[in-house]
């Protein structure tokens, strides 16, 4: 594993990796601590040497010494390792935070180059009766509008045109392309007698550029 701050970009097994040093650091030292419980109790800093300043006999003072010294170097590890750890967290919460910008940034251009590249509605879906044929092909309330059968932006003048061409489609399949949020989307209806009034079963009001 490269170390944080190296030449590659921080995971999250790098971290959890870290992590692990950090708890077998940690169970280095509670041992030498336990070792030097086991030597009379003694400590980091109790005297080894007895009142006559001879080396202490009730003690074996090879491993107290190796102890300590293991000890301050297992802390000044587990001082670093607590930097790294702290250094990968913040490099890996910090790429996060720029990945999540960029994704925002790319969605954002994604739905700027859509609305550039739609063509114009001239019309849109406010109501739609369920069961009917307009609810039965899939259009739905608040779709726009830009293709109904032969009418389009260009052509289109008021809600007779879309009236003829229903009538002239009666049983006949009508493409028609409306925009649903910031997409184009393609629905086959077919203009048909059903429970309801009308041959679709929806309500159309002109949009007003």
């Amino acid at each position: 594993m490269a170390e944080p701050g190296g030449g590659r970009a921080v995971t999250v097994s790098d971290v959890q990796q870290l992590v692990r040093r950090k708890d077998e650091i940690e169970a280095q030292i509670k041992a030498c601590y336990e070792l030097l419980e086991g030597q009379k109790g003694v400590g980091m800093h109790e005297p080894l040497v007895d009142a006559e300043g001879f080396p202490r006999a009730d003690i074996d003072l090879y491993q107290v010494r190796t102890a300590r010294h293991n000890i301050i170097c297992l802390q000044n590890d587990h001082k670093a390792l607590m930097k790294q750890v702290e250094e990968a967290l913040h490099k890996l919460h910090a790429r996060e935070k720029e990945k999540h910008a960029k994704d925002e940034a790319e969605a954002l251009a994604e739905a700027m180059s859509q609305n550039q590249s739609l063509p114009q509605a001239f019309a849109k879906v406010n109501a739609v009766t369920p069961g009917s044929p307009a609810s039965v092909s899939g259009l739905q309330v608040d779709d726009e509008i830009v293709e109904f059968g032969s009418v389009n932006v260009n052509n289109f003048q008021n809600l007779q045109n879309i009236a003829t061409v229903v009538q002239h489609s009666e049983g006949r399949p009508l493409s028609v392309t409306v925009i649903r949020g910031g997409r184009r989307v393609h629905v086959g209806l077919t203009p048909k007698r059903w429970a309801g009034k009308g041959l679709l079963g929806c309500n159309i009001i002109p949009l007003q550029r």
